[in-house]
């Protein structure tokens, strides 16, 4: 009975002791006040209007300016959107793409148009396809730089249909 005690009694000691251990050295891992409490003096809380105020008197624009700035990029944005339009290409014209256009030929025969030495991106078939070569009928197209573009082949007397994304020129 007497080692039944003692077992109990170490027992004890050793959980109050582990306890009163374990919550000094998790206050002490907390930081020793080095932390700042959210919304105190060192660490306050702000508004947004707070925050849009402050910005608004620093650089001089208002608010209702930045709105407009939106609004007209917004209106830019949706010109130079995603969208694929169908463009007809009489005989004699070239279609110019700008940076980044892209191109599929539907019905015709085109040919590659390009200033210089490099030619237009065939993402389909993962070539190049310099000047005067042939463009093949639903390939897409990819123009790297502005001034490349397709036209009619001169063989025929039909245009081309040809879908774009992105900007362009009819020349």
């Amino acid at each position: 009975m007497k080692s039944t005690w003692q077992k109990l009694t170490l027992a004890v000691l050793l959980l109050g002791g582990g306890a009163l251990l374990g919550t000094q050295w998790a206050s002490t891992a907390q930081g020793d006040g080095d932390t700042v409490t959210p919304g105190s003096v060192d660490d306050p809380v702000v508004t947004k209007s707070y925050v849009d105020q402050m910005l608004g008197n620093q650089s001089g624009v208002s608010a209702e300016d930045v709105q407009q700035m939106l609004s007209g990029l917004k209106e830019e944005l949706s010109k130079t959107s995603n969208q694929v339009v169908v463009v007809a290409v009489p005989a004699g014209k070239t279609l110019l793409a700008a940076d980044g256009a892209e191109f599929v030929v539907r019905a015709g025969k085109a040919v590659a148009y390009s200033g210089d030495a490099n030619g237009i991106s065939d993402l389909t078939d993962g070539k190049d396809i310099t000047n005067g070569k042939a463009v093949p009928n639903n390939h897409l197209i990819l123009f790297p730089r502005g001034g490349r573009g397709v036209m009619p082949d001169p063989a025929q007397k039909n245009g081309l249909t040809v879908m774009v994304r992105g900007n362009y020129e009819l020349k």
